[in-house]
């Protein structure tokens, strides 16, 4: 189960980190109901972080936490803010999911 909420709770970073980009481009009272996003989201994110690392891994949860959220970020800046694909910058990102799921393989 806390595995479940470390993956939502990467996901609600992926949230956080993707209204703080649509904020920067916003204009006008958007700006507020974007920047409003990133702060509930963050507080879900840590939250939910804060309930998983009662028993799993201080160390292995925040790497599981960030990568999910470094990853799912790359992903969405690349579908929604139109950022490169190049070869090493895919690679990078296919490293770093691998390396996501070797933690959670691998602990205990």
């Amino acid at each position: 189960m806390n595995w479940l909420l470390l993956i939502i709770a990467g996901f609600f970073e992926v949230g956080f980190a993707t209204c703080l980009g649509k904020a920067r481009v916003a204009e006008g009272s958007a700006t507020i109901w974007w920047m409003a996003g990133f702060f509930l989201c963050l507080g879900i994110s840590m939250y939910l972080l804060y309930l998983a690392t009662r028993t799993l891994p201080i160390g292995t949860a925040y790497a599981v936490w960030t990568g999910i959220g470094a990853a799912g970020t790359v992903i969405v800046g690349i579908i929604l803010f139109k950022e490169p694909t190049e070869f090493w910058r895919m690679f990078f990102l296919f490293t770093l999911i691998a390396s996501i799921i070797g933690l959670k393989v691998f602990s205990r």
